[in-house]
């Protein structure tokens, strides 16, 4: 006879899930990490997640948004850094899960609800950015364009990672035309 189990909030438990992809999805890749595997991390069973998800890239997108929130949760401590400081801060931040940059990518152009999430990213980038340079005075057309050339070189260091200091050189290479403009 099966054991009772207590009842747990469909959140929490889709939470779990979503953690116990996460670090799967890090740590062994999309790819190599099966939906038994994820549903024996969440202690669920595999049919339990197709519950919560509609599919693998559903809790893919899941995944990435969680790692996304709980990075941007501790942005809000470098807000008044400088702005290359808080692109180097989300760089570090986000090279834990570098391996998922490339996924997403692959994914982008068979799911759309992976390249939904991806243009979100971008757009949420483009507008941190834009935010900051906004604040320091820069004008239409230079902000948007900085923006969205930070937002590459972010993702470009993600899949090829580089150096702090091949980091830092080519942030400031982007950024330090804007930033100087606007002393």
């Amino acid at each position: 006879m099966p054991r009772n189990r207590r009842p747990q909030d469909r959140d929490e438990k889709l939470s779990e899930i979503v953690t116990a992809a996460a670090r799967l999805f890090s740590e062994a890749g999309f790819e190599q990490t099966s939906m038994a595997r994820i549903a024996q991390a969440a202690n669920v069973t595999p049919n339990t997640i197709y519950w919560y998800v509609d599919d693998k890239d559903t809790l893919l997108v899941a995944a990435l948004d969680h790692l996304l929130t709980d990075a941007l949760q501790k942005f809000d401590q470098q807000v008044d850094a400088p702005l290359i400081d808080q692109v180097m801060w989300a760089l570090e931040q986000l090279k834990r899960h570098h391996t998922l940059i490339s996924v997403v990518h692959a994914r982008s152009e068979q799911s759309t609800v992976v390249a939904t999430w991806h243009d979100g990213f971008h757009a949420l980038m483009d507008s941190l950015v834009a935010d900051h340079l906004d604040k320091q005075g820069i004008r239409e057309p230079d902000r948007t364009a900085t923006a969205r050339l930070t937002t590459f070189a972010v993702e470009g260091l993600l899949s090829h990672p580089t150096s702090v200091a091949e980091t830092r050189a080519v942030l400031d290479l982007v950024l330090s035309r804007q930033e100087r403009a606007a002393r």
